[in-house]
Formats: structure tokens, sequence, C-alpha cells
């Protein structure tokens, strides 16, 4: 791969580089419903070459032998229910709502309740091109412990989690029992992270970021692991898709934002200035305390603007990149640190009359202007990032006006009925049980309403924990019992513990 190669088709022909940085966002993100994110996290974490192209045409496979044994009036050998019971099950008891542009599709769609649903259901597009977002989830998981060890004992513990074991209830076992007897020979077993996928900071960068999505993230999936022993496998579910949907969203916005620093910094450099050295790239590249989103707040424009910015950053620290290989003067260092972005730094300032005489900046504004409309996401990669903010985030718009109270943990909400509506930042109540109870977790008793902020802000998402009382977030508060109204407290709130039972767990 060359230069030119690049120029012709910039989205496909990223440098080696750039593509092996444990800030790259890899995978780049599709469209993913909360279901969606559960049902390929268990095909990541425990089942063995099962593809997500694949998925598609198992659910029709199954559906079609359904048919077929409830026409003979027969059963599936090893099964408990009957094809005609569990054709019930399938589309009715466990049916997921199809989107609008749905109605007319059949094809099998269930809540993601046990690991075997995953086999038949769940992925993201009902073609055999679908993005894994199950590999999104897992690194996550990597880029927010402190090290490899860390990272696969959290995902030991998630697989752990998601296992159907004696502690689930009676029909997720039943459930469980009977995917295995429809679907034979596919393995439920854990599976270790990939060396070649585990993304991880070095510990100099770890301890010296403020803000960091994913870190929360690893620290909030041990907090919903640890109440699974307090509901349902249903609800407990339903929690773990709140907190995956706003960390995965919040996680792709802060990779949006260091990589258009490292663009920022590298184009500097450039010009002769940028970091020097690993501390001043450390300040320049990672965002100290950034807001994505403010709570009540249209949220996709903001959101739009770091894709962009991303996309932008994307071409010109690819074609330095390549501008550098072309002078024969290669980067042969890495871009998954501050010390790394330093070294490049360091390299193109070195270098940059040849980059100078190969019209570096020059092939970067000119692709930029042949690339307007990706960087205005109307098209391609940015196009799809959007969709799966929007889809992640947002209430499932139903077909069926019946279940449009379906989806109870989403994080943004259509401000009026028109399909024109803005998206506003509002959290569904299974969303808003799940950050109170991580906000919490290992502490005795009532806590300041002042944490939950926090633990939005940990996700870049704005409020001011005076205006919580008088907003929706505070009404959903008192709905559910999360809050004892005290004039003794900040704005008059203290916040309870939802599982309390769960609370003694890691106190602190």
């Amino acid at each position: 791969m060359t230069l030119a190669d690049f120029q012709k088709a910039p989205w496909q022909n990223s440098h080696q580089v750039y593509k092996q940085s444990s800030l790259a966002i890899i995978p780049a993100p599709e469209y993913a419903s909360s279901e969606v994110l559960v049902a390929s996290l268990y095909r990541t974490i425990g089942f063995d070459g099962v593809t997500e192209g694949g998925v598609p045409q198992a659910g029709r496979d199954l559906d079609r032998a359904i048919q077929r044994l409830r026409q003979k009036a027969s059963a599936q050998p090893g099964a408990t229910a009957t094809a005609e019971a569990w054709n019930t099950v399938l589309h009715g008891v466990l049916e997921s709502p199809k989107l609008p542009n749905q109605s007319s599709r059949r094809f099998l769609q269930v809540t993601p309740l046990v690991p075997g649903t995953a086999l038949f259901s769940g992925s993201a597009r009902l073609t055999a091109n679908s993005w894994p977002a199950g590999s999104l989830v897992r690194r996550m998981a990597c880029l927010g412990s402190p090290d490899r060890d860390s990272a696969q004992l959290l995902w030991d513990q998630l697989f752990s989690a998601l296992d159907v074991a004696e502690g689930d209830d009676v029909f997720a076992r039943w459930l469980d029992a009977e995917t295995h007897a429809w679907l034979p020979g596919r393995e439920w077993k854990q599976l270790r992270i990939p060396a070649s996928e585990a993304p991880h900071l070095p510990t100099e960068d770890l301890q010296a970021i403020q803000f960091l999505p994913a870190r929360q993230f690893a620290s909030d999936l041990r907090a919903i692991i640890d109440a699974k022993d307090a509901m349902t496998r249903r609800q407990w579910t339903s929690l773990l898709e709140a907190v995956l949907r706003l960390a995965g969203v919040a996680h792709v916005a802060w990779l949006c934002d260091v990589q258009s620093r490292i663009s920022r910094c590298v184009l500097d450099a450039l010009g002769g200035g940028g970091p020097m050295g690993d501390d001043e790239a450390r300040q320049a590249i990672f965002p100290a305390a950034p807001q994505y989103m403010t709570y009540g707040g249209r949220a996709l424009p903001g959101l739009k603007d770091k894709v962009s910015a991303y996309l932008g950053a994307r071409l010109g620290i690819n074609t330095i990149l390549w501008c550098l290989e072309k002078a024969g003067k290669p980067f042969e260092g890495n871009l998954s640190s501050s010390a790394g972005v330093a070294a490049l730094c360091m390299h193109v300032r070195e270098h940059r009359i040849a980059l100078s005489s190969l019209r570096a900046r020059e092939i970067f504004h000119d692709a930029r202007e042949r690339e307007a409309r990706a960087l205005n996401c109307k098209k391609g990669i940015g196009a799809n990032m959007l969709e799966f903010a929007r889809h992640a985030l947002g209430k499932r718009q139903t077909a069926a006006p019946l279940l449009r109270g379906y989806d109870q943990g989403y994080a943004l909400d259509k401000k009026g009925t028109s399909a024109s509506s803005p998206w506003v930042v509002s959290l569904g109540p299974v969303s808003v049980l799940a950050l109170v109870h991580c906000a919490l977790s290992g502490m005795a008793g009532p806590r300041s309403i002042h944490r939950l902020g926090k633990q939005l802000a940990a996700y870049g998402i704005a409020i001011d924990r005076h205006e919580i009382a008088s907003s929706d977030l505070g009404h959903q508060l008192r709905m559910l019992g999360l809050v004892l109204d005290s004039p003794d407290a900040e704005s008059g709130m203290l916040l309870l513990p939802p599982f309390p039972s769960t609370q003694s767990k890691n106190r602190k």
C-alpha cells in the first residue's frame, strides 16, 4: 500500500501504525440497539466460531424448522416444549419489537435473555456483513483496566455472570436448556481475550488521565455483576444493557476527541510546533473534563461535531504517516500512548522539510475537500457512527404502537411526537436505577445527590446538581423511591441504594 492508494480510497487504506493503535476506533461502530450489544457480547465472550454474519440465516433456519414441526405436530428431540409452544415463546413471550421500517419483514428477533438466543437473534444487520458489536465491549474492558491481567479477570467475571447457573430464575434455566435442545452442537464456553485485540494504556497515562469512560465502565460493570443475585435475569439484563449503551457511546466520543487532539499535535509539528516530551503530549491529547452531552439538551449535534472532527483527524494522521513512508522516513513507533504521540511529533519535526517537499499539508486539505460529504457525516463511517449513537442511546421506536414502552433503559428520548422532533438527553427508569446503583456501589446508606452528577459526568453528560430536583430526572428518582428529601442535604435530596442487599460488597 502506498500514499497514492491512500489518496484514492482514504477510508479503506489506513496506515498500519494507525490501525494498530490502542486509541483507534476499532471496530468502526454501526447500527446497534441495546439488545444487539448484549447478543453480540454473548457471541464474543462465549461462542467460538459463531460469526455475526451467520446469525440472521440461523434465525431463518430455526424458524423454518419450527414451522415444519408445527405442521407435523412433532416435537424437537431433547426439548420439553412442543413446536407450537416454542413458537409462542419466540414470537410472543420473548419477541423484541421491530423498528417501524421493519414492520413488513419476517425474521426472528428476541430478547437476549440467555446465551443460546444469541445464536439466532441479535445481529446488527439482517445481511451477512454485520459489525461485531461485542468487540467494542471487550476493548472497553481492556482499555479501562490497569493491566492485561485485570482486564482478563473482569472478562472472566462477566462471563460467569452471563452464564446461566443455579442462581438464575427458573424461566432462565428452562430457556437455556431449550435453546440447547433446538440448536445442538454449539458449545458455550469461556473465551480468553486475544492478545492482538487487547488495547492497553501505559501506567503513566492511565494514572494521569482524569476522564476515561472505559475506566468508569469497568468499575460500573463490576457493580452490575455484584447486583445479579438481587433480581431476576430479565431485570439484571436490562441493567447491563443500560450501562453498555451509555458507556459504549461515551467511549466512542472520547476516542473521537482523543484522535482529534492527536491530529492537531501532529499537524502543529509539521510547522515546527507540537508537544515536546511525554508530559506535554499527555496534557494535549487526553481531555480533562469534557462534556459531550447536556442533560435535557439536544444530544446528536454535539456528537456529530465529535465524529466529524474524528474523520478529519483520521485523514490528517494517515496523510502524515503515508507521506513519511513515501519520503523514505517511515515512523517505526506506535500511537497507543502519549509517549508514542510525542515520538511521532518529534519525527515529523525532524523530517518536516521532506514532508513539505511532498506537499503533505496540501494533500491533507485536498483529501478534506474530496471527502466533504463524509466529513459532514452524510455517508460512510460518519453516518454509521451517528446511527450507532442514536440507536444505542435512543428510546426504541417500535412498529407496534402498543409496544412503545418496551425500552426503559434509554438515555435519549424524543422531545415531542413528530418524526422530526429532536432527541434530548433524558434517562429511562432502568438507566436511572443502573446509574444510581453504580454511583452508590460499595457504600452503606444514603449519599449526596452529588454522586449521581459525578456518575453522569464520568460519561460526558453535564447536569447541575442543583437542577436535578426540578428536572425530569428528579421526578424519576422520586417515582422509583431512590431519593430521600431532606432539608439538610445538598439540593434537599439524598440518594438511596436501589438494591441495599448488594451495597455491603466492597464497602467504602
